[in-house]
């Protein structure tokens, strides 16, 4: 079967680039939308002169841009776009060219979080996920093919720290217990999300659904993760146990967005937002889709941290 021609938005981020590396990898045709100031920026234009040497077709332009992603979108059959969550809504021009061109199969928002149609704390981070949420309206209003991928944390968030504020690496002494701390939450490292959403492209059964990414050594709670933690460094830690309506009060006096962390950590370990429901007939889940594809561990992702 002839491989997909794609067009990746935000190619110099991090999930971006593990998602143009892919592409190619995988014989997708490739291109890469790249604004002039990324070439400005030495760190991005290194990853771009990468990509453009491993066979990626670079295209100026931009998502303000109505002209550029008209052309980029012309020549291509299927869309993803890898903005960072708080620039959602900066995808309506480009549905509304994805719309008028009627050439793309299938678009991959920018979503690659929790699923903000499941999120049971909406109204704590309305601002975060109302953007999300607008973009899923507006796609299937105007009847455009789509997957939505919600792998739920990267693991370069919150797990290097245990799910402790404020702290960027695992602690040795006393961690706190949010919650009964039995609320199970999803980590996927960033590089296996982008291998899992490539392998989607071309995959009919991902057509007009949501992938979920739940794979069996990544979700934990966390006392798990603690018990764990504990394991690998040899000395129980001192536990501090935080009852919800401790932490809701915690978050409800912090400002917007200095409490998001805070918010995660309800929603993830307290609320249980990435696990509480059953995969349903309009969702598929990705680690049963591709069994091929190896999930880097939390376990192995905090061996690196010991």
């Amino acid at each position: 079967m002839e491989k997909s021609k794609v067009l990746i938005i935000g190619a110099t981020g991090r999930l971006g680039y593990h998602l143009a590396q892919f592409s190619l990898q995988f014989g997708h045709p490739t291109y890469i939308l790249i604004r002039d100031s990324s070439l400005n920026d030495p760190n991005k234009a290194q990853k771009l002169d990468f990509l453009s040497t491993a066979g990626a077709i670079p295209l100026k332009g931009s998502l303000e841009d109505e002209n550029s992603l008209t052309e980029a979108v012309k020549q291509v059959d299927v869309v993803i776009c890898s903005i960072p969550s708080k620039q959602a809504l900066d995808q309506k021009l480009l549905l509304k060219v994805i719309k008028e061109s009627g050439c793309i199969k299938k678009f991959i928002p920018s979503e690659f979080g929790v699923d903000p149609n499941k999120i049971q704390i909406y109204n704590l981070a309305r601002r975060f996920y109302a953007g999300k949420t607008e973009i899923r309206r507006l796609i299937e209003a105007e009847d455009i093919p789509y997957t939505y991928i919600c792998c739920n944390l990267f693991m370069g968030y919150l797990l290097p720290s245990l799910a402790q504020p404020g702290l960027k690496a695992p602690p040795r002494d006393k961690v706190t217990i949010f919650g009964d701390g039995n609320a199970k939450a999803v980590f996927v490292k960033d590089v296996d999300v982008a291998a899992c959403t490539i392998n989607a492209i071309d995959d009919p059964r991902t057509l007009n659904k949501t992938l979920y990414l739940r794979p069996q050594g990544n979700v934990y709670s966390i006392n798990e993760l603690v018990a764990m933690w504990e394991n690998k460094i040899g000395r129980e830690l001192e536990k501090i146990h935080v009852p919800e309506e401790e932490l809701l009060l915690k978050i409800k006096e912090s400002s917007y967005p200095d409490n998001l962390e805070m918010i995660f950590i309800y929603s993830a370990f307290v609320k249980g937002d990435h696990t509480y429901f059953d995969i349903d007939e309009c969702a598929v889940d990705g680690t049963k889709l591709y069994p091929h594809l190896k999930f880097t561990t939390v376990s192995e992702h905090l061996d690196t941290l010991v």
